[in-house]
């Protein structure tokens, strides 16, 4: 029986370092990311589904989605965010669960590294959800730091998900990521020990 365990966090709150440990050990990840910028790549219904709800000027000269126009747009306006993320769900949500049931196949362990985990419902589909914790505060200064940004559009991206502090009342496991990399690496291999996937 293959374990799949969901791996979340908010932006900015260092997922990816926790994933990178998972990586490291070869347990393979469904990335989240990844599979919602796959399924809009020209030529997929998932583009075509997302040109027929924003018109062609979502596009670059080539055919491809012009990222920075579409988040430009979803960001400063709600009811835009929602219409996009409704019309490229059912697309992700395929795409994710036939890879997970794939890896499956091949290893004792697979991780299911989605941003959205919680506002898109996922966990009815894990057997478990871990959450990497920041506090609020350091968060805002991380991504500010990280991209550059104002603390209000800083605000603004952090606000367009769930809080982080709800997200971790919720998690099976917490991966606290206050502390150094190394501490918050120690904690992944730990959890890793004790579930015997790796010595």
């Amino acid at each position: 029986m293959s374990f799949v365990l969901g791996v979340t966090g908010s932006i900015a709150t260092g997922k990816s370092t926790v994933v990178n440990v998972f990586k490291n050990h070869q347990i393979p990840v469904v990335d989240g990311d990844v599979v919602a910028r796959e399924v809009v790549e020209p030529g997929t219904e998932g583009l075509a589904a997302v040109v027929e709800k924003f018109g062609e000027d979502i596009l670059l000269a080539e055919g491809g989605l012009d990222r920075k126009k579409l988040g430009d747009l979803v960001f400063s306006q709600p009811d835009e965010r929602l219409k996009l993320n409704e019309t490229i769900k059912p697309f992700i949500r395929k795409e994710i669960l036939r890879q997970i049931e794939e890896l499956k196949k091949k290893s004792p362990l697979v991780i299911a590294d989605i941003p959205l985990l919680y506002e898109a419902h996922y966990e009815k589909e894990l057997d478990a959800v871990a959450v990497v914790y920041v506090s609020p505060r350091i968060q805002l200064e991380r991504l500010m730091k990280r991209n550059n940004y104002t603390e209000n559009e800083a605000f603004n991206r952090i606000n367009s998900q769930w809080s982080i502090d709800e997200k971790k009342q919720k998690a099976d496991i917490v991966f606290d990521n206050r502390g150094t990399i190394e501490e918050t690496k120690q904690q992944v291999e730990d959890w890793l020990k004790k579930q015997n996937f790796i010595s």
